[in-house]
């Protein structure tokens, strides 16, 4: 299944159920300073979450552009990303646990959906502390739609507790749904949320019960919210039956021009690793520039963040052996890829080219003048 019709389904799906499809928000929120990038589906919708009347109702779904930056040391591997798509279906105050929790059930299991075995499906739920109970309801909701108690697993806030987005807002407790991927367990304590690669996250329900204070105190809400989250690459790998995003055709146009640019093949492991940090972060970059509040690389903030990536992108690019110019060229790719759903990248192309290129031709100097005072150094010279 393509990533598009994933997506597609998805919007279907959520429109019988009387959903309202939504836009995408901007990549930099507006109703959070506390961070510098729209991290969540939730993040444009805190507002409403907190009780504000959305235009378009009290049932909605779409799919958001997200940047997260926390684990940029770690792109490269089969499974981080910068960027990436949430889709997500929120109620506002609406439905809440089971209804929630049946209407995935039913988008994961039935054939005309995504189709996936029930027998597959591991799920875990929160187990309870200080802050809030533990959700044997949740739990007794996917009883009863025939997940067998030991597929069931109850674990703590750092497992199974969503947001706040920022520093404080709307947070709850969820439930994790799983995909068994038929490998073998790791060890005898092995379940959903190891990271041997058993157990593959495939989407979240998270249930907005509470506000956490600037205190630290978590308040129940006067509005009960839905809150959740599929990523589309890694549903997309899943459903394609990869070990890793980079290998479906969201990456794959990218990674192929690559290998033209660099005259290196994506498959030689040596450089597979510079291969997945290019293509993924400057996917990041082009959404970043090409964002309706779009900014250019700068020394603060979320400008910073833009120009750590490119610089990495670019220093990656030079162990590939790409030419100069090289970061603008898959640009255009990822524009071409996903100018349909996202037209303001189209629209801002001239500006994503320009600022790619000034960007690497700076740091490219830096690099040389770097290189030349290193080899001064260790010839003695210095």
């Amino acid at each position: 299944m393509k990533a598009k019709v994933l997506k597609r389904k998805y919007f279907d799906f959520f429109k019988e159920k009387n959903h309202k499809i939504i836009p995408s928000a901007s990549l930099f929120p507006e109703n959070d300073p506390t961070v510098l990038f729209t991290t969540a589906g939730m993040h444009p919708l805190v507002p409403y979450l907190l009780g504000q009347p959305h235009p378009s109702g009290r049932r909605l779904a779409n799919v958001q552009k997200c940047v997260r930056t926390d684990d940029i040391d770690d792109v490269g591997d089969a499974s981080h990303l910068t960027f990436f798509e949430m889709l997500g279906n929120w109620s506002l105050g609406d439905y809440f646990k089971k209804e929630s929790i049946e209407m995935s059930f039913e988008f994961l299991t039935k054939k005309k959906w995504l189709g996936f075995n029930p027998k597959d499906l591991f799920v875990t739920v929160f187990k309870g502390d200080k802050d809030a109970p533990k959700d044997a309801f949740s739990a007794k909701v996917w009883e009863g739609l025939g997940i067998p108690k030991k597929q069931i697993f109850y674990l703590p806030k750092k497992d199974n507790w969503w947001g706040p987005a920022g520093k404080t807002g709307p947070c709850g407790p969820d439930t994790e749904i799983f995909v068994d991927t038929g490998k073998k367990p790791c060890s005898k304590n092995c379940q959903p949320g190891c990271n041997c690669g058993k157990y593959f996250e495939i989407w979240n329900n998270v249930f907005m019960e509470y506000n956490k204070t600037a205190g630290g105190k978590f308040e129940p809400l006067n509005q009960k919210n839905v809150d959740t989250g599929m990523g589309v690459e890694r549903t997309t790998a899943m459903m394609q039956g990869k070990t890793s995003a980079y290998d479906t055709e969201l990456f794959q146009p990218i990674i192929k021009r690559l290998e033209v640019l660099s005259k290196k093949s994506y498959k030689n492991e040596k450089f597979q690793r510079s291969f997945r940090i290019v293509a993924d972060h400057l996917r990041a970059a082009t959404f970043i520039l090409g964002d309706q509040k779009g900014i250019p690389p700068s020394n603060l903030g979320a400008g910073y963040i833009l120009r750590r990536l490119i610089r990495r992108s670019v220093r990656h690019g030079k162990i590939l052996g790409c030419p100069d110019g090289f970061t603008s060229q898959v640009a255009k790719v990822v524009i071409k890829e996903y100018k349909d759903d996202y037209p303001e990248l189209e629209k801002r192309e001239s500006f994503i080219v320009e600022q790619l290129d000034l960007e690497e031709k700076k740091f490219s100097k830096s690099l040389e003048r770097g290189l030349r005072e290193f080899e001064r150094i260790i010839s003695g010279s210095g």
